[in-house]
């Protein structure tokens, strides 16, 4: 037979048709040897300047889980979305990390507006987040796993320490925050709570501020004339993000100084303090589970692998980081015990795991999805670091507060 240019054509097509053929789903090879699995955080934005440091943790865990072999024998792949701070895109980008990515888990969001966005997206595809966040509780997902705190271990124990001697028994209270659905609500719970043991209504300031708010020039101003009133007074600040640089930076300006009325923040950790002057802001305070500073073992190691990877001897860390970091390790064991990625699976077989964290608890996934943990108080220091002041035993979460009495029946 002549092989004419003709016939050499519908030679190659017909094995190009033929391969095609045999290849059913058009995969390529590498994909079928992956986990995917993604991260949803902002990187740019006004949430950038907190949120990108967890994308890089997680990028970090993947790449020491494929040195040690991977997951079943697979590679994980991280697929890294940029949701912008935008709360809408959260819920488009987890969409398309679930239902075309075909990710197995996501491990994201910060704001619980965020976390709100893409909840109905998770429990509709029935997919899995794993969100790194102390937040407001009120709140449990099947499809949701919390790294973190919430209200009734962390921000009640953080509001009696304060009242206590070793706190500066503080009688007045300026509840300041981001005008979101996490201070709101968990300034309704510190309220309740305050108010139960006898704190009086004239005796609480409430005051919220957008996203992304600088000017806080008469807020600020407003704070020192509350706490000039005779009473020892302290700041419980929720702002978050890129807010927090200009709040802070206004504080020293106006010279309200710890001595006279500390803040403590509950969205502040070591790197937001990074973009500040922080020898102005000595003794003000912070609420964690977790700070660099813990003396253990445990934490030196993790940090110099840590700053190792991120290839900076200054990298910090923080509690979400330490968050992120815990559940994605559970995330991985409990693939390992359930011998599949399968979201319902994987739920199952991580309740009752175990880490010992960075900070050197043992923590376990509880069956409400929640983690037990300690609730740490620290001082601001002219390092940009935290002195520990005071730490609690491992508290037991409750996602539903007890001081709401539409909560009654729910505990």
């Amino acid at each position: 037979m002549t092989l004419t240019r003709r016939t050499l054509g519908k030679a190659m097509a017909a094995l190009a048709m033929a391969t095609a053929l045999a290849t059913p789903l058009a995969r390529p090879a590498f994909a079928e040897d992956t986990i995917k699995i993604g991260v949803l955080h902002s990187l740019s934005g006004t949430m950038a300047i907190s949120e990108t440091i967890l994308k890089d943790l997680i990028l970090w865990q993947v790449q020491e889980l494929n040195a040690k072999g991977g997951l079943l024998g697979k590679k994980v792949e991280a697929v890294v979305v940029d949701p912008a701070s935008n709360w809408p895109l959260f819920a488009e980008k987890a969409r398309e990390l679930v239902a075309r990515d075909k990710v197995v888990a996501v491990f994201g969001c910060w704001t619980s507006v965020s976390r709100k966005s893409v909840l109905p997206v998770f429990e509709e595809l029935n997919g899995l987040l794993f969100y790194p966040l102390e937040y407001e509780g009120e709140e449990q997902s099947k499809n949701i796993f919390y790294g973190s705190s919430v209200p009734d271990n962390k921000a009640i124990p953080a509001v009696k320490y304060l009242m206590s001697k070793e706190g500066g028994g503080i009688k007045r209270f300026v509840l300041e925050g981001t005008d979101y659905v996490y201070p709101r609500t968990s300034n309704k719970i510190i309220r309740a709570y305050l108010e139960s043991v006898g704190v009086a209504p004239e005796d609480i300031r409430e005051n919220y501020t957008p996203f992304g708010f600088s000017d806080w020039q008469t807020e600020v101003a407003a704070i020192k004339k509350f706490g000039g009133a005779g009473k020892p007074t302290a700041v419980i600040s929720t702002v978050n993000g890129d807010a927090n640089v200009p709040f802070y930076k206004e504080l020293a300006a106006q010279g309200v100084k710890a001595t006279d009325i500390p803040v403590i923040a509950f969205s502040v950790g070591e790197e937001e303090l990074k973009g500040l002057d922080t020898s102005q802001l000595v003794g003000h305070l912070a609420g964690w589970s977790y700070f660099q500073s813990i003396d253990t073992p445990e934490n030196k190691a993790f940090i110099e692998k840590w700053q190792a990877y991120m290839k900076n001897p200054k990298q910090v860390t923080n509690d979400p980081v330490e968050s992120a970091y815990i559940l994605f390790n559970l995330w991985a064991a409990a693939v390992k015990k359930a011998g599949t990625t399968d979201p319902e699976a994987v739920s199952r077989a991580i309740i009752g795991l175990s880490i010992v964290s960075p900070g050197g608890n043992t923590v376990t996934m509880n069956a409400n999805h929640h983690l037990t943990k300690p609730v740490l108080i620290g001082e601001v220091n002219d390092k940009g670091q935290f002195d520990i002041v005071f730490k609690s035993d491992p508290i037991a979460p409750k996602p539903w507060s007890p001081y709401l009495p539409e909560n009654a029946n729910r505990q």
